[in-house]
């Protein structure tokens, strides 16, 4: 409801449900055009990176396991800064496309540099780190390489929600509902890999084809996410942590709420940049930065830190 009503035109709540429903009410067009894209793309954005977040950090047993911090948001940003480059592709099927592949590419490269089964958390974060900020550089060399695209991108790499229509909701909401549901059925396995793989087996469990379906499901999540609102970090950091004080590590548990808890914290960091930015905006990706880094550090320095 906030998220519909705030903005650089103000809709009192009491409006808000008119609005939606009634053809003849003022604020129709603006509602339907602008505000609702915009709220249904933050909903299905942060449903992928929380779910993305829990499920990396349980598979990587690393819970400082991030899409951001381990560089798969950063595959995805250098595939479609690449396709603009080379291809002139600036949005549209073919965008989603190319951030599935960086994503997909980048997930696996960090997996097997990082020592693929016998990778530790340390080695994954190192892995992560490293191709990360190879990655930006890239994505930073191909902006100023592509003068006509650079305020394009730049905008596009912060992170926003800002472009969000009706075709770019259609376009990715496939890709999340796939990637949502595969991780959703991988919960139950998890928590059997999480023992270790011979107990997983002596369970029934496959740990290969586990670890397969996390890794899709992941890459749909991150992939689309980012093609659709650029690389917004923290999010799916944060929300796992948050939900395991209620849940615990349960992940049959933990997954459904990371889904539900992270697009509160993702709309509500949108809100409050339209607020703070009046009569401008700031940019999802610049709050959820700037509110996550502290809480990053937080859970660095914990002595204790909550394990997956």
């Amino acid at each position: 409801m906030l998220s519909i009503a705030v903005g650089a035109k103000p809709i009192p709540l009491s409006e808000v449900w008119p609005a939606l429903t009634d053809r003849a009410a003022a604020d129709y067009a603006v509602v339907h055009e602008m505000r609702l894209p915009r709220t249904l793309l933050g909903l299905l954005a942060g449903t992928a990176l929380g779910t993305a977040g829990a499920a990396m950090q349980a598979l990587t047993r690393n819970p400082l396991a991030d899409p951001g911090l381990l560089g798969i948001n950063a595959g995805a940003a250098a595939a479609i800064a690449t396709a603009a480059l080379l291809f002139g592709v600036g949005g549209g099927t073919g965008q989603v496309w190319f951030a599935l592949g960086g994503a997909a590419a980048v997930t696996v490269g960090v997996y097997a540099v990082g020592g693929g089964r016998t990778a530790t958390p340390a080695r994954l974060a190192l892995a992560g780190a490293a191709l990360n900020a190879a990655l930006y550089s890239y994505v930073s060399a191909v902006m100023l390489l592509d003068a006509a695209g650079l305020q394009r991108l730049r905008f596009w790499t912060v992170g926003s929600l800002a472009s969000a229509d009706e075709a770019t909701v259609r376009r990715v909401l496939p890709f999340i509902v796939v990637g949502l549901l595969a991780a959703l059925a991988a919960a139950r396995p998890l928590n059997a890999l999480a023992l270790g793989d011979d107990t997983a087996r002596a369970l029934g469990a496959r740990p290969a084809l586990i670890r397969a379906t996390v890794i899709v499901a992941i890459t749909l999540l991150c992939g689309a996410a980012t093609a659709a609102c650029g690389p917004i970090v923290f999010v799916g950091l944060l929300v796992p942590h948050l939900v395991r004080t209620l849940t615990g590590p349960d992940l049959r548990w933990l997954l459904p709420y990371c889904a539900l808890l992270a697009p509160v914290l993702l709309l509500g960091a949108d809100v409050l940049g339209r607020v703070l930015g009046r009569p401008g905006e700031l940019q999802v990706g610049l709050v959820t930065a700037v509110l996550g880094g502290p809480l990053f550090l937080w859970l660095v320095t914990r002595t204790r830190t909550a394990r997956p």
